[in-house]
């Protein structure tokens, strides 16, 4: 069986308890776009969600926040399709894992590196947010983890994920759809300055590493889904990867110069960058700022 994807745009007004939460979801647009064969992903709020269908059921990359669950079912169901079977979450940050409880209530299975579970078994506490993440509920956890890879055969392809180590964290994974030639990169991928956290074991070497894992693999016809952004291909990803160097090195040559966080920030380094790679969560001040506390843990490790 082979499903037909095509563009689907339906609007979520979803209520939740607490009028500012239900506000921030009010009237979002759920799209699925079209990649390669049966692979699609949805945009809505939060990271971008891979879907793959056919006769083994529907393959997730990815949940968003809880209160777009019935939002992304809302979606299946409007192209006939069933409720996820597998749920694969590229890393623990709450717009790609919000809806895990959700769906394994109705039977998705959750798939994840080890350290996504770690993280989300316990509290954490995001310092470059000043944000605190409680310990997600049991039943949000993923079933089956995996360290380095983990290879599922589903729907005539063969998905393999493969482990960056602390890149966007210490659990992030990209997925590989082989025969479609469609990567899935989460969070190693934005079309925008990247967010790296570093509180859970992110850094900008790790990050670049996989970035060079996934060049390594893409070709000029692969698609490269984001976590965040538009899809893009292999040479959008060479573009953000000269972005990551040309920027930190900037920054870098700044810090060991002696300026302070303050001085880099009024001197905006980056200023011929800011104008594309800039947005809303991570504007150009939040992004030197970030830069410049990755910077100085590479020059002083262990700085906490």
């Amino acid at each position: 069986m082979r499903t037909r994807i095509v563009s689907v745009l339906i609007s979520a007004v979803i209520a939740v308890p607490g009028a500012i939460v239900a506000q921030e979801f009010d009237d979002v647009t759920v799209k699925i776009h079209p990649v390669a064969g049966n692979v699609s992903y949805i945009e809505g709020r939060g990271g971008n969600i891979g879907l793959f269908t056919g006769e083994d059921g529907v393959f997730l990359i990815d949940d968003q926040y809880a209160p777009m669950t019935p939002s992304v079912i809302a979606a299946l169901r409007a192209l006939d399709l069933g409720n996820p079977r597998f749920v694969l979450n590229t890393h623990w940050h709450g717009d790609h894992t919000g809806g895990n409880e959700n769906l394994a209530k109705e039977g998705a299975l959750l798939i994840a590196h080890d350290q996504v579970r770690a993280r989300m078994s316990t509290d954490q506490f995001v310092s470059f947010l000043q944000s605190s993440v409680p310990a997600s509920p049991p039943l949000a956890l993923p079933v089956v983890t995996f360290n380095d890879a983990v290879s599922l055969y589903l729907n005539g392809d063969e998905i393999r994920g493969t482990f960056a180590p602390h890149a966007h964290t210490d659990g992030d994974v990209f997925v590989h759809f082989r025969k479609a030639n469609v990567i899935h990169a989460g969070d190693l991928f934005f079309r925008f300055y990247p967010y790296i956290d570093f509180d859970s074991g992110g850094s900008l070497a790790g990050l670049i590493a996989g970035v060079d894992r996934i060049l390594a693999i893409a070709d000029d016809e692969t698609r490269i889904i984001p976590g965040h952004g538009p899809l893009g291909n292999r040479a959008d990803l060479v573009e953000y990867r000269q972005m990551l160097l040309t920027t930190s090195a900037r920054i870098r040559d700044l810090v060991k110069s002696g300026k302070t966080v303050e001085e880099i920030v009024a001197a905006a380094p980056n200023a011929d960058y800011d104008q594309k790679w800039g947005w809303p969560f991570i504007t150009p001040e939040r992004y030197s700022r970030m830069m410049y506390e990755l910077v100085q843990r590479e020059i002083s490790p262990g700085r906490t």
